[in-house]
């Protein structure tokens, strides 16, 4: 039974020479307080346990003559089995693990599997937009890890990672797994020894290219900014209840995740906002099949939705900053029933891209970024030993074909943390569908690894394109069928059906299966009643 505790929910104390030898991987030490009763009552409960090492000496600078512990994370059946470190809980890292643990293993080659992420909640990130439009419930496309692993031998740690050490690079054999091929250093100050490393931190979107981004523009690609979103536009359409003025929203960036959310948040909105998505390129959805592009510009046409096409965001600042007021500026026309002056919105100064275009200026309520991401590797502190780890341009890991990071044979690298090209050498994109076809790979190449068998080359199948336009619209390309598109309530049903059978267990599964078709039953009765009392009204 796997358990989601903190770094430091149960101690073990054990003999200061044994793990002697961890001092050389802390940098840091730190004190902890301990308590003999709390030790001895927590030390024989099952599950995930923890070990203090002791050195004497001193710690940034203060000496004292008392032993200075730090935590190592020990693992259940210590080093018998192969020990497997997943850094990161996204597609790539949770898919990972259970591929792991869904796979037949010899007698004692079962490896054991602790997930690390600086969440508690595994995120569906296709769905988020459906958070937005309230179809589905929080616990539908954030379940917590300990709900999703509870009947798995999977640990979870929630913990943020600041630094690796890894050994492989040494000349480690690597069907051996006698020895440890490297530690990690969460932040909590815990270390982790490994066997195998997975690389799957995932990407943040970047807001420091454009000045005031940071401060006032909000990205949308974690749980918690969908929250923060939703919570700001619940504010809006109270502050904006019963008055003639328009929520205005300004979405930065036009590509699948831009143009679901302009569709998203102009059908909530309805007449009471009024959404503008701003691109640099002349064409939405550049890289998309032409089906689901025209079935995204026939939807965005028929809503409140203006598109600001060859324009790149110059600025954002508050209205009346550094004493300039917006009237002041080429003010953008404004639509009726809009004020053009609010002294609580924000103003973007948009430049053209090319010449013959006037540069613009905006307000909005509400900005929301969608361009630029970067992965979370690089943020890794390196300590005085630097991990060697290749990186290429873009800060994701350089990998052979089989996934494993070049120069160490010991570590996988999965979605965003990897670079890892198509057939025709050109870098597969950060999509769910690419993280969730490598896990399947990185699970069976680990076994294969782990057991001295052949690995198998990663090979990507584009299986089509999928975007959600609405609580009733969508659009998908299947690329088995060439030039087809399936948009609107139909498309909308398929592309939930396809991410049903995508959530990572069949437990959940069955639930939001059973959640999703009640909800459907109630709409359609709602519907049919609806439609009921018109007709015997006569209207």
């Amino acid at each position: 039974m796997a358990n989601a505790v903190s770094s430091f929910t149960t101690l073990a104390l054990l003999s200061r020479d044994q793990f002697q030898h961890r001092k050389s991987f802390q940098p840091h030490s730190r004190k902890l307080s301990t308590n003999s009763w709390l030790i001895r009552r927590r030390a024989g409960r099952p599950g995930l346990r923890f070990v203090v090492s002791s050195s004497t000496g001193s710690s940034d600078g203060v000496s004292g003559s008392e032993s200075e512990p730090s935590l190592s994370y020990a693992w259940p059946d210590n080093n018998k089995r192969p020990r497997v470190c997943i850094l990161g809980g996204g597609f790539g890292g949770l898919y990972t693990a259970l591929r792991l643990e869904s796979l037949e293993w010899p007698d004692g080659k079962k490896p054991q599997v602790v997930l690390v992420d600086r969440s508690e909640r595994f995120v569906f990130k296709p769905l988020l937009y459906e958070l937005l439009s309230g179809e589905v419930d929080k616990w539908e496309i954030a379940p917590r890890f300990s709900d999703l692993l509870s009947n798995t031998a999977v640990q979870f740690l929630k913990d943020r990672v600041q630094f690796l050490h890894p050994s492989d690079h040494l000349g480690m054999d690597v069907v051996s797994v006698s020895a440890s091929a490297g530690v990690v250093h969460l932040e909590s100050g815990l270390l982790i020894e490994y066997d195998w490393l997975v690389l799957a931190l995932g990407a943040e979107t970047t807001l420091d290219g454009v000045p005031g981004a940071i401060e006032y523009a909000l990205p949308f690609t974690t749980f918690e900014d969908a929250q923060r979103v939703n919570e700001k536009l619940r504010a809006l359409e109270r502050k904006y209840f019963g008055k003639d003025s328009q929520i205005r929203v300004a979405v930065v960036g036009c590509g699948y995740s831009g143009v679901e959310l302009a569709a998203t948040i102009s059908e909530r909105l309805q007449d009471r906002g009024l959404v503008q998505a701003i691109n640099v390129g002349k064409a939405i959805l550049p890289n998309a099949p032409p089906g689901n592009r025209e079935s995204a510009l026939k939807v965005l046409s028929s809503r409140n939705v203006q598109l600001l096409l060859g324009y790149f965001v110059r600025y954002i600042r508050r209205d009346g900053e550094f004493g300039i007021s917006h009237e002041l500026t080429d003010v953008e026309s404004v639509p009726d029933g809009t004020e053009a002056h609010n002294q609580n919105r924000l103003v973007l100064e948009l430049q053209p891209t090319e010449k013959g275009m006037q540069s613009q200026v905006i307000e909005a309520d509400l900005v929301l970024w969608t361009v630029g991401s970067k992965p979370l590797l690089p943020e890794l502190e390196l300590s005085n030993k630097p991990s060697n780890i290749p990186l290429n341009g873009r800060g994701q890991a350089e990998t052979d074909e089989t996934l494993r990071v070049k120069g160490h044979p010991r570590i996988f690298a999965v979605g965003d943390s990897s670079a890892v090209s198509d057939r025709n050498g050109k870098l597969l994109p950060g999509t769910a569908q690419v993280a969730f076809q490598q896990a399947d790979f990185a699970g069976w190449n680990l076994w294969a690894a782990i057991n001295g068998r052949p690995l198998l080359p990663f090979r990507f199948q584009n299986l089509g394109e999928m975007m959600s336009l609405g609580r009733y619209d969508a659009a998908i390309s299947p690329s088995f069928i060439e030039g087809l598109t399936l948009d609107g309530p139909i498309g909308h049903t398929a592309r939930k059906i396809a991410y049903l059978i995508r959530l990572p267990t069949d437990e959940h599964r069955l639930k939001v299966g059973l959640s999703w078709l009640t909800k459907s039953a109630v709409e359609s009765t709602a519907l049919l009643q609806n439609t009921f009392t018109k007709m015997l009204s006569g209207q």
